[in-house]
């Protein structure tokens, strides 16, 4: 929607986009593909579930609904097990699909029961639905048996799989073109459906911006209204655009030790098991600390992961992704390009990052160069050259179910 209206007693330009061109246009305007390339597209994500095609024009069409509210399908079974959420709420809570997400890897198994698959059929087939839609839900298998239940684990990894397998159907049918993906909606950050996805080899190239979720649909926004008013789909963006850190008058250094930065210094003190917050010029936009805001460690003990999810407050079956080197992130997890917003995940190499390496023996690995973040890239060298690993523990700087601090 184009039109003039009034705005705090003056008069605007207004420009809306839809919620749904909004997330194909953040993809689109954030990748590498230049304009006029013709191109798949998935927005999935709490309400929608669909494949687009975009053509040079960059006209959108809609090639299939495959499913409405995945992302709260797949979040909802969290509450399944969790004896603190009400069945009858429609939707799940905000960080239950990404809970969810880790523990799916515990999964040790990849057949369903038939009661299993009963309850699959009734999430996944129809419209989306309550838990207490189900009929006698409180005789269901894993109702209520808390978080930490073998089998309820093994059932989160079935169940993510067969949701996956929805839309991988879809595209194996009817996508045929070998053209590259765009992938928007809060289901992109799932590490393991983005791994998935590169491996079908359906497409040319998978893109996933680090905005992926509903903090993209601004930015998704304003590259329709600029496409809309000049042509240019594209845009010049950097991960590190948010807000320089911020220095009260209030603070008193007296109390703490000061230091000037010295590398070495900081690689010795990781070294030594320290936990340090580390804050480096603007912070990240979307959801994960990129080396910003973050709170880093040695990637070594396993006891270490543990340290760091009981100072955020979070459950234990919660991983601590790694931050590599890019020319280290080969011979360690098998990653052998670019892989720079923590968005894919990567089989370690070594029992030695026991820290930073998932049950099932992933990572969620993110790669720095000189290029993408200097100083992180100087830090880490410092630490390989102090340890022979130039990889730490890196995780968000901030309190439980708020963003980035940014104050010191």
């Amino acid at each position: 929607m184009v039109s003039e209206r009034r705005f705090l007693k003056k008069k605007i330009k207004y420009f809306s986009s839809s919620h749904e061109r909004a997330h194909i246009l953040c993809a689109f305007g954030m990748s590498d593909l230049p304009k006029g390339t013709s191109c798949y597209a998935l927005v999935w994500e709490g309400g929608i579930g669909a494949f687009y095609e975009l053509d040079a024009d960059l006209n959108i069409t809609l090639i299939g609904d495959v499913q409405n509210q995945p992302g709260n399908r797949y979040g909802i079974v969290y509450g399944l097990a969790d004896p603190g959420f009400s069945k009858d709420s429609a939707y799940p809570r905000f960080s239950d699909a990404g809970k969810l997400m880790a523990l799916a890897s515990f999964s040790k198994r990849s057949i369903a029961s038939p009661e299993e698959q009963e309850l699959i059929d009734f999430l996944l087939n129809g419209p989306a639905r309550k838990l207490s839609d189900y009929a006698n839900i409180e005789k269901a298998s894993h109702y209520n048996v808390g978080l930490d239940d073998k089998e309820f684990r093994n059932f989160t990894g079935i169940y993510s799989d067969a949701l996956f397998n929805v839309f991988y159907q879809f595209a194996k049918d009817n996508l045929k073109k070998r053209q590259p993906l765009i992938i928007a909606g809060g289901c992109g950050l799932n590490c393991d459906w983005n791994t998935k996805w590169r491996g079908t080899n359906l497409f040319s190239e998978v893109f996933v911006p680090p905005v992926a979720n509903d903090s993209g649909v601004a930015i998704g926004t304003a590259i329709d209204a600029q496409f809309y008013f000049t042509g240019n789909p594209k845009i010049e963006w950097d991960v590190y655009s948010g807000l320089d850190f911020r220095s009260d008058n209030t603070f008193c250094s007296e109390k703490y030790d000061v230091y000037n930065v010295d590398n070495d210094q900081i690689a010795d003190m990781l070294a030594n098991d320290l936990i340090l917050c580390w804050v480096n010029g603007k912070y990240e936009i979307g959801p994960r600390a990129l080396g910003n805001r973050s709170i880093l460690a040695a990637p070594f003990q396993e006891s270490t992961r543990v340290r760091l999810n009981e100072i955020k407050q979070r459950e234990q079956f919660r991983p601590i992704a790694p931050v590599c080197l890019l020319e280290d992130a080969e011979k360690w997890f098998g990653c052998n390009n670019e892989s720079p917003y923590m968005l894919f995940t990567h089989r370690a190499k070594t029992e030695a990052l026991a820290a930073v390496t998932h049950v099932n023996g992933t990572a969620r690995i993110q790669t720095v160069t000189t290029a993408t973040n200097s100083n992180l890239h100087k830090l880490l060298s410092a630490f390989k050259n102090r340890t022979g690993y130039g990889v730490l523990c890196n995780t968000s700087l901030n309190f439980n179910g708020k963003g980035f601090i940014n104050n010191i």
